[in-house]
C-alpha cells in the first residue's frame, strides 16, 4: 500500500507548495468556516481529519504509513474558582519509525 497522500489526511482540497501547506476550511469536520476561527477549533478540526484519514486500522495493515491517530478515554476535569466541571476528551497521535534515534524529527515520518 501507498503512503497516505496530503488530501487523504487533510482533506480533498489541502495543498502544498516549497513553502506553505494550505487546508481548506470545510473540508474540517465539525468546523464552522469563518474569517476568525480560534486556533483551538482549527486543530481541533485537523485532529479529527487526521483521525479518520490515519486510522489505526490501516496503520496495522500498511507498512508505509507511519502515523496513527486514535480516541483516548473521556474524563472530567474542574475548573475555575466555581470548580465548574469540564469534559475533557482524548486523542493520541502515535508516530512510528525504526528505532535509530530518541528524537523526534518530522522529517523521519
Amino acid at each position: 500500500m501507498a503512503e497516505p497522500t496530503l488530501q487523504e489526511i487533510f482533506g480533498a482540497n489541502a495543498t502544498q507548495d516549497a513553502t506553505t501547506v494550505t487546508i481548506v476550511k470545510a473540508d474540517l469536520p465539525g468546523l464552522t468556516a469563518s474569517a476568525n476561527n480560534r486556533g483551538e477549533s482549527l486543530l481541533t478540526g485537523i485532529i479529527l481529519k487526521a483521525q479518520a484519514g490515519l486510522p489505526k486500522t490501516s496503520f496495522d495493515t500498511n507498512l508505509n504509513q507511519n502515523v496513527y491517530v486514535e480516541l483516548g478515554y473521556p474524563g472530567f476535569t474542574f475548573r475555575g474558582t466555581d470548580n465548574d466541571p469540564y469534559r475533557v476528551d482524548q486523542f493520541t497521535v502515535n508516530l512510528a519509525k525504526l528505532d535509530t534515534q530518541s528524537t523526534i524529527d518530522p522529517d523521519d515520518y
